[in-house]
Protein backbone atom coordinates (compact mmCIF):
# COMPACT_ATOMS: atom_id res chain seq x y z
CA UNK A 1 0.00 0.00 0.00
CA UNK A 2 1.74 3.25 -1.20
CA UNK A 3 0.11 6.48 -0.19
CA UNK A 4 1.67 9.88 -1.13
CA UNK A 5 0.61 13.19 0.21
CA UNK A 6 1.13 16.37 -1.88
CA UNK A 7 1.36 19.98 -1.81
CA UNK A 8 2.59 20.14 2.18
CA UNK A 9 3.26 23.24 3.34
CA UNK A 10 5.74 22.14 5.34
CA UNK A 11 7.31 18.98 6.41
CA UNK A 12 9.64 19.15 9.45
CA UNK A 13 11.89 17.54 11.20
CA UNK A 14 13.71 16.53 7.66
CA UNK A 15 16.55 14.31 8.45
CA UNK A 16 18.43 12.25 5.55
CA UNK A 17 20.40 10.12 8.03
CA UNK A 18 18.74 8.85 11.08
CA UNK A 19 20.53 10.42 14.29
CA UNK A 20 20.21 9.21 18.05
CA UNK A 21 19.35 12.94 19.87
CA UNK A 22 20.21 16.52 19.55
CA UNK A 23 21.71 18.95 22.57
CA UNK A 24 22.53 22.32 23.15
CA UNK A 25 22.95 24.78 20.03
CA UNK A 26 21.53 21.41 18.05
CA UNK A 27 18.29 22.12 18.88
CA UNK A 28 17.69 25.27 17.67
CA UNK A 29 17.38 23.81 14.10
CA UNK A 30 14.39 22.21 13.08
CA UNK A 31 15.34 20.99 9.09
CA UNK A 32 12.24 21.32 6.69
CA UNK A 33 11.30 21.15 3.30
CA UNK A 34 8.59 23.90 1.74
CA UNK A 35 6.06 22.69 -0.77
CA UNK A 36 6.97 19.12 -0.29
CA UNK A 37 5.93 15.09 -1.11
CA UNK A 38 5.77 12.44 1.13
CA UNK A 39 5.48 8.88 0.14
CA UNK A 40 4.63 6.15 2.69
CA UNK A 41 5.23 2.57 1.45
CA UNK A 42 2.81 0.26 4.07
CA UNK A 43 4.34 1.59 7.92
CA UNK A 44 7.31 3.37 6.57
CA UNK A 45 8.39 6.79 5.07
CA UNK A 46 9.77 5.46 1.59
CA UNK A 47 10.84 9.31 -0.05
CA UNK A 48 10.31 12.78 0.41
CA UNK A 49 11.18 15.99 -1.73
CA UNK A 50 10.27 19.30 -2.92
CA UNK A 51 6.96 19.41 -5.27
CA UNK A 52 9.09 20.11 -8.42
CA UNK A 53 11.12 17.25 -8.02
CA UNK A 54 8.01 14.79 -7.44
CA UNK A 55 8.62 12.10 -9.95
CA UNK A 56 5.52 9.89 -11.28
CA UNK A 57 4.71 7.59 -8.34
CA UNK A 58 2.05 5.21 -8.83
CA UNK A 59 0.20 5.39 -5.39
CA UNK A 60 -2.53 3.58 -3.90
CA UNK A 61 -3.97 6.80 -2.69
CA UNK A 62 -3.40 10.56 -2.70
CA UNK A 63 -3.83 13.61 -0.39
CA UNK A 64 -3.71 16.93 -1.11
CA UNK A 65 -1.74 18.99 1.92
CA UNK A 66 -2.28 22.39 0.79
CA UNK A 67 -1.27 24.79 3.39
CA UNK A 68 -0.71 21.90 6.35
CA UNK A 69 2.56 21.00 7.81
CA UNK A 70 3.43 17.43 8.40
CA UNK A 71 5.67 16.38 10.91
CA UNK A 72 6.41 13.44 12.88
CA UNK A 73 4.18 11.97 15.79
CA UNK A 74 5.09 13.07 19.32
CA UNK A 75 6.79 10.88 21.17
CA UNK A 76 5.44 10.71 24.99
CA UNK A 77 8.50 8.69 27.25
CA UNK A 78 6.66 8.89 30.82
CA UNK A 79 4.05 8.28 31.76
CA UNK A 80 1.71 6.56 34.56
CA UNK A 81 -1.76 5.76 31.76
CA UNK A 82 -2.67 2.34 33.74
CA UNK A 83 -4.38 3.53 36.92
CA UNK A 84 -7.82 2.99 38.03
CA UNK A 85 -10.26 5.76 39.45
CA UNK A 86 -9.44 9.39 39.42
CA UNK A 87 -7.78 11.44 41.92
CA UNK A 88 -9.61 14.55 41.81
CA UNK A 89 -10.35 15.29 45.77
CA UNK A 90 -6.86 15.68 46.18
CA UNK A 91 -6.80 18.29 43.20
CA UNK A 92 -9.74 20.04 45.54
CA UNK A 93 -7.59 19.22 48.79
CA UNK A 94 -4.64 21.56 47.48
CA UNK A 95 -6.78 23.83 46.20
CA UNK A 96 -7.44 24.20 49.66
CA UNK A 97 -4.02 24.67 50.74
CA UNK A 98 -2.50 21.12 51.45
CA UNK A 99 0.61 20.27 49.86
CA UNK A 100 1.72 17.20 47.32
CA UNK A 101 3.58 15.61 50.54
CA UNK A 102 0.83 16.86 53.22
CA UNK A 103 -1.85 14.60 51.39
CA UNK A 104 0.53 11.22 50.90
CA UNK A 105 1.51 11.53 54.40
CA UNK A 106 -2.31 11.34 55.14
CA UNK A 107 -3.28 8.40 52.80
CA UNK A 108 -3.69 10.06 49.33
CA UNK A 109 -1.05 10.34 46.56
CA UNK A 110 0.44 6.99 45.05
CA UNK A 111 -0.90 4.90 47.95
CA UNK A 112 -4.41 5.38 47.29
CA UNK A 113 -4.26 4.96 43.67
CA UNK A 114 -2.43 1.82 44.72
CA UNK A 115 -5.59 0.14 46.63
CA UNK A 116 -8.01 1.86 43.99
CA UNK A 117 -6.02 -0.47 41.28
CA UNK A 118 -5.27 -3.62 43.85
CA UNK A 119 -9.30 -3.41 43.75
CA UNK A 120 -9.89 -3.36 40.22
CA UNK A 121 -10.34 -6.36 38.03
CA UNK A 122 -7.78 -6.46 34.96
CA UNK A 123 -10.61 -6.42 32.21
CA UNK A 124 -11.57 -2.87 33.81
CA UNK A 125 -8.61 -1.74 34.18
CA UNK A 126 -7.59 -2.21 30.39
CA UNK A 127 -10.72 -0.70 29.29
CA UNK A 128 -10.31 2.27 31.58
CA UNK A 129 -6.44 2.34 30.22
CA UNK A 130 -7.81 1.88 26.65
CA UNK A 131 -9.82 5.01 26.84
CA UNK A 132 -6.74 7.25 28.08
CA UNK A 133 -4.61 5.69 25.18
CA UNK A 134 -7.05 6.41 22.35
CA UNK A 135 -6.98 9.70 23.46
CA UNK A 136 -3.53 10.67 23.48
CA UNK A 137 -3.09 9.00 20.04
CA UNK A 138 -5.70 11.36 18.79
CA UNK A 139 -3.67 13.97 20.17
CA UNK A 140 -0.79 13.09 18.24
CA UNK A 141 0.92 10.83 20.22
CA UNK A 142 2.58 7.63 17.98
CA UNK A 143 4.95 6.64 20.64
CA UNK A 144 4.65 6.08 24.49
CA UNK A 145 6.25 4.38 27.47
CA UNK A 146 3.65 3.28 30.27
CA UNK A 147 4.56 2.42 33.80
CA UNK A 148 4.13 0.51 36.29
CA UNK A 149 3.79 1.30 40.19
CA UNK A 150 0.19 1.38 41.27
CA UNK A 151 0.36 -1.89 42.29
CA UNK A 152 3.22 -1.86 44.68
CA UNK A 153 2.24 -5.57 45.22
CA UNK A 154 3.98 -8.26 42.91
CA UNK A 155 0.58 -9.48 41.75
CA UNK A 156 -0.88 -5.81 41.06
CA UNK A 157 1.96 -5.06 39.58
CA UNK A 158 1.82 -8.08 37.29
CA UNK A 159 -1.82 -7.06 36.40
CA UNK A 160 -0.51 -3.53 35.36
CA UNK A 161 1.91 -5.15 33.18
CA UNK A 162 -0.20 -7.66 31.61
CA UNK A 163 -2.45 -4.38 30.94
CA UNK A 164 0.26 -2.85 29.03
CA UNK A 165 1.29 -5.78 27.25
CA UNK A 166 -2.63 -6.05 25.75
CA UNK A 167 -2.50 -2.93 24.42
CA UNK A 168 1.01 -3.16 22.85
CA UNK A 169 -0.80 -6.25 20.95
CA UNK A 170 -4.12 -4.20 20.04
CA UNK A 171 -2.94 -1.22 19.23
CA UNK A 172 -0.99 0.75 16.01
CA UNK A 173 1.14 2.23 18.33
CA UNK A 174 4.69 1.81 19.23
CA UNK A 175 4.59 1.47 23.35
CA UNK A 176 7.47 0.95 25.97
CA UNK A 177 6.69 -0.71 29.40
CA UNK A 178 8.81 0.30 32.42
CA UNK A 179 8.77 -1.31 36.33
CA UNK A 180 7.93 1.45 38.48
CA UNK A 181 7.49 -0.72 41.76
CA UNK A 182 9.24 1.40 43.75
CA UNK A 183 6.84 4.19 43.49
CA UNK A 184 6.38 4.44 46.82
CA UNK A 185 6.45 2.23 50.14
CA UNK A 186 3.11 0.37 50.46
CA UNK A 187 1.14 0.54 53.72
CA UNK A 188 2.10 -2.59 54.95
CA UNK A 189 6.01 -1.92 54.42
CA UNK A 190 5.99 1.56 55.93
CA UNK A 191 8.63 1.25 58.70
CA UNK A 192 10.02 -2.21 56.69
CA UNK A 193 11.83 -0.22 53.77
CA UNK A 194 14.69 -2.59 53.71
CA UNK A 195 12.53 -5.63 53.52
CA UNK A 196 10.35 -3.83 50.65
CA UNK A 197 13.44 -3.57 48.59
CA UNK A 198 14.51 -7.34 48.88
CA UNK A 199 10.73 -7.52 47.35
CA UNK A 200 11.04 -5.65 44.63
CA UNK A 201 15.23 -6.89 43.71
CA UNK A 202 14.67 -10.81 44.67
CA UNK A 203 11.22 -11.08 43.62
CA UNK A 204 9.55 -8.22 41.47
CA UNK A 205 12.30 -7.68 39.10
CA UNK A 206 13.28 -11.42 38.11
CA UNK A 207 9.20 -12.65 37.99
CA UNK A 208 8.80 -9.90 35.71
CA UNK A 209 11.55 -10.45 33.70
CA UNK A 210 10.52 -14.15 33.58
CA UNK A 211 7.59 -13.16 31.50
CA UNK A 212 9.26 -10.35 29.72
CA UNK A 213 6.55 -7.92 30.94
CA UNK A 214 8.96 -4.61 31.11
CA UNK A 215 11.58 -2.97 28.86
CA UNK A 216 12.91 -0.64 31.78
CA UNK A 217 12.91 -0.34 35.55
CA UNK A 218 12.31 3.02 37.64
CA UNK A 219 12.75 4.28 40.30
CA UNK A 220 11.08 7.43 42.22
CA UNK A 221 14.37 8.70 43.89
CA UNK A 222 12.94 11.39 46.25
CA UNK A 223 12.87 12.43 49.97
CA UNK A 224 10.16 10.60 51.48
CA UNK A 225 9.98 8.02 48.80
CA UNK A 226 13.17 5.82 48.10
CA UNK A 227 16.82 6.57 48.45
CA UNK A 228 19.95 7.10 46.35
CA UNK A 229 21.18 3.69 47.94
CA UNK A 230 17.60 1.98 47.68
CA UNK A 231 17.91 3.51 43.69
CA UNK A 232 21.04 2.56 42.67
CA UNK A 233 20.86 -1.31 43.98
CA UNK A 234 17.08 -1.32 42.11
CA UNK A 235 18.72 -0.20 38.86
CA UNK A 236 21.62 -3.06 39.50
CA UNK A 237 19.07 -5.44 39.76
CA UNK A 238 17.15 -4.51 36.52
CA UNK A 239 20.80 -4.39 34.77
CA UNK A 240 21.01 -8.04 35.87
CA UNK A 241 18.04 -9.08 34.17
CA UNK A 242 18.52 -6.56 30.86
CA UNK A 243 15.81 -3.84 31.97
CA UNK A 244 18.03 -0.43 32.03
CA UNK A 245 16.92 2.30 34.23
CA UNK A 246 14.91 5.27 33.57
CA UNK A 247 14.35 6.59 36.82
CA UNK A 248 12.65 10.04 38.77
CA UNK A 249 14.77 12.69 40.12
CA UNK A 250 15.04 16.25 41.49
CA UNK A 251 11.42 16.66 41.64
CA UNK A 252 11.54 18.36 44.89
CA UNK A 253 14.73 18.06 46.01
CA UNK A 254 18.37 17.31 44.18
CA UNK A 255 19.44 14.45 46.47
CA UNK A 256 21.93 12.81 43.99
CA UNK A 257 19.66 10.93 42.23
CA UNK A 258 21.05 12.37 38.49
CA UNK A 259 24.84 11.18 39.51
CA UNK A 260 23.61 8.33 40.68
CA UNK A 261 21.85 7.58 36.83
CA UNK A 262 24.50 8.63 35.31
CA UNK A 263 27.17 6.48 37.06
CA UNK A 264 24.15 3.00 36.49
CA UNK A 265 23.89 3.99 32.35
CA UNK A 266 20.72 5.48 33.07
CA UNK A 267 18.35 5.85 29.41
CA UNK A 268 16.97 9.07 30.87
CA UNK A 269 16.39 10.73 34.49
CA UNK A 270 12.91 12.65 34.59
CA UNK A 271 11.50 15.82 36.03
CA UNK A 272 13.96 17.55 37.14
CA UNK A 273 12.39 20.50 38.06
CA UNK A 274 15.12 21.21 40.95
CA UNK A 275 18.95 21.52 39.29
CA UNK A 276 21.78 22.44 40.55
CA UNK A 277 25.07 23.32 38.76
CA UNK A 278 26.89 19.69 39.64
CA UNK A 279 23.41 17.88 38.28
CA UNK A 280 24.11 19.92 34.98
CA UNK A 281 28.30 18.85 34.98
CA UNK A 282 26.89 15.02 35.71
CA UNK A 283 24.97 14.99 32.65
CA UNK A 284 27.84 16.78 30.37
CA UNK A 285 29.30 13.95 27.87
CA UNK A 286 26.72 11.35 29.24
CA UNK A 287 24.50 8.98 27.27
CA UNK A 288 21.63 9.79 29.81
CA UNK A 289 18.88 12.17 28.84
CA UNK A 290 17.69 14.40 30.73
CA UNK A 291 13.33 14.67 30.68
CA UNK A 292 11.25 17.35 31.38
CA UNK A 293 7.36 17.52 32.54
CA UNK A 294 6.09 20.60 32.30
CA UNK A 295 2.10 19.96 32.59
CA UNK A 296 3.33 18.51 36.14
CA UNK A 297 4.59 21.50 36.97
CA UNK A 298 1.87 23.28 35.68
CA UNK A 299 -0.80 21.14 37.75
CA UNK A 300 1.39 21.30 40.44
CA UNK A 301 2.22 24.62 41.21
CA UNK A 302 6.02 23.57 41.56
CA UNK A 303 8.52 24.83 39.30
CA UNK A 304 9.12 24.29 36.27
CA UNK A 305 12.94 22.61 34.65
CA UNK A 306 15.09 24.87 33.72
CA UNK A 307 15.66 24.16 30.05
CA UNK A 308 17.60 27.20 28.97
CA UNK A 309 20.76 26.00 31.88
CA UNK A 310 20.44 22.38 30.77
CA UNK A 311 20.16 23.14 26.41
CA UNK A 312 22.89 26.48 27.43
CA UNK A 313 25.19 24.10 29.34
CA UNK A 314 25.24 21.81 25.83
CA UNK A 315 23.04 19.46 27.01
CA UNK A 316 19.95 17.50 25.32
CA UNK A 317 16.61 17.64 26.86
CA UNK A 318 13.46 15.73 25.91
CA UNK A 319 9.48 16.50 26.91
CA UNK A 320 6.92 14.32 28.19
CA UNK A 321 3.34 14.21 29.62
CA UNK A 322 4.08 12.38 32.80
CA UNK A 323 0.15 11.37 32.60
CA UNK A 324 -0.77 10.33 35.79
CA UNK A 325 -3.96 10.58 38.45
CA UNK A 326 -1.97 12.40 41.00
CA UNK A 327 0.01 14.98 39.40
CA UNK A 328 -0.57 15.48 35.62
CA UNK A 329 -4.22 13.94 34.60
CA UNK A 330 -3.48 14.79 30.84
CA UNK A 331 -1.57 13.59 28.38
CA UNK A 332 -1.39 16.24 25.95
CA UNK A 333 1.40 16.55 24.09
CA UNK A 334 0.59 19.46 22.09
CA UNK A 335 -0.22 21.38 25.97
CA UNK A 336 3.75 20.07 26.70
CA UNK A 337 5.16 21.59 23.79
CA UNK A 338 3.28 24.69 24.22
CA UNK A 339 4.43 24.91 28.14
CA UNK A 340 7.80 24.51 26.91
CA UNK A 341 7.68 27.50 25.32
CA UNK A 342 5.63 29.45 27.22
CA UNK A 343 7.10 28.52 30.38
CA UNK A 344 10.33 27.20 30.13
CA UNK A 345 11.81 29.52 27.50
CA UNK A 346 12.39 26.99 24.82
CA UNK A 347 12.12 27.69 21.10
CA UNK A 348 9.19 26.15 18.77
CA UNK A 349 11.98 24.13 17.50
CA UNK A 350 13.83 23.66 20.33
CA UNK A 351 10.37 22.27 21.84
CA UNK A 352 9.35 20.13 18.53
CA UNK A 353 12.71 18.46 18.68
CA UNK A 354 12.69 17.26 22.34
CA UNK A 355 9.11 16.00 21.97
CA UNK A 356 10.05 14.15 18.49
CA UNK A 357 13.94 12.81 17.98
CA UNK A 358 15.08 13.66 21.74
CA UNK A 359 11.87 11.68 22.89
CA UNK A 360 12.54 8.79 20.70
CA UNK A 361 16.29 8.71 22.67
CA UNK A 362 14.24 8.71 25.81
CA UNK A 363 12.46 5.34 24.98
CA UNK A 364 14.81 3.89 23.15
CA UNK A 365 13.56 4.28 19.64
CA UNK A 366 15.10 7.16 17.93
CA UNK A 367 16.61 4.21 14.88
CA UNK A 368 12.68 4.06 13.90
CA UNK A 369 10.97 7.19 15.37
CA UNK A 370 11.02 10.88 15.90
CA UNK A 371 11.87 12.06 12.28
CA UNK A 372 10.92 12.24 8.62
CA UNK A 373 13.65 9.70 7.40
CA UNK A 374 13.68 7.14 4.68
CA UNK A 375 12.59 3.75 6.19
CA UNK A 376 11.45 5.05 9.77
CA UNK A 377 8.38 4.06 10.87
CA UNK A 378 5.24 6.65 9.62
CA UNK A 379 3.85 8.19 12.58
CA UNK A 380 2.93 11.43 11.60
CA UNK A 381 1.06 14.79 12.43
CA UNK A 382 -1.34 15.96 9.70
CA UNK A 383 -1.91 19.59 10.86
CA UNK A 384 -4.94 22.21 10.00
CA UNK A 385 -4.11 25.01 7.89
CA UNK A 386 -2.08 27.02 9.56
CA UNK A 387 0.05 29.81 9.23
CA UNK A 388 3.38 27.97 10.07
CA UNK A 389 4.71 25.90 12.96
CA UNK A 390 5.42 28.40 15.52
CA UNK A 391 1.76 28.46 15.63
CA UNK A 392 1.25 25.03 17.20
CA UNK A 393 2.21 26.45 20.45
CA UNK A 394 1.20 29.85 20.53
CA UNK A 395 -2.48 28.47 19.93
CA UNK A 396 -2.14 26.31 23.21
CA UNK A 397 -6.04 25.97 23.63
CA UNK A 398 -7.35 24.80 20.20
CA UNK A 399 -6.57 21.24 18.28
CA UNK A 400 -4.47 21.97 15.16
CA UNK A 401 -4.53 18.45 14.16
CA UNK A 402 -6.16 17.25 11.24
CA UNK A 403 -4.98 13.39 11.03
CA UNK A 404 -3.22 11.18 12.89
CA UNK A 405 -1.04 8.28 10.62
CA UNK A 406 0.21 5.14 12.74
CA UNK A 407 1.87 2.56 10.54
CA UNK A 408 1.00 4.58 7.59
CA UNK A 409 -2.53 4.60 8.45
CA UNK A 410 -4.50 7.37 9.23
CA UNK A 411 -6.60 6.25 12.42
CA UNK A 412 -10.21 7.57 13.66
Amino acid sequence: MKTLITNIKELLQVRDTSIDKLQGEEMKDLPSIRNAWLLLHDDLIEDFGTMDSLPAIKADSTIDATGKIILPSWVDSHTHLVYAGNREQEFVDRIHGLTYEEIANKGGGIVNSAQKLQETDEESLYQQTLTRLKEVMQLGTGAIEIKSGYGLTLDAELKMLRVIKRLKENFPIRIKATFLGAHALPKEYKDRRAEYIDEIVNVMIPKIAEEQLADYVDVFCEKGYFTVEDTVRIMAAGKKYNLPAKIHVNQFNSIGGIKAGVENSALSVDHLEVMTLEDIEVLKDSDTMPVALPSCSLFLSIPYTPARDIIDAGLPLALATDYNPGSTPSGNMNLVVSLACIKMGMTPEEAINAATINAAYAMGISKTHGSITKGKKANLILTKPIPSYGFLPYSFGSNHIETIFLEGKPIN
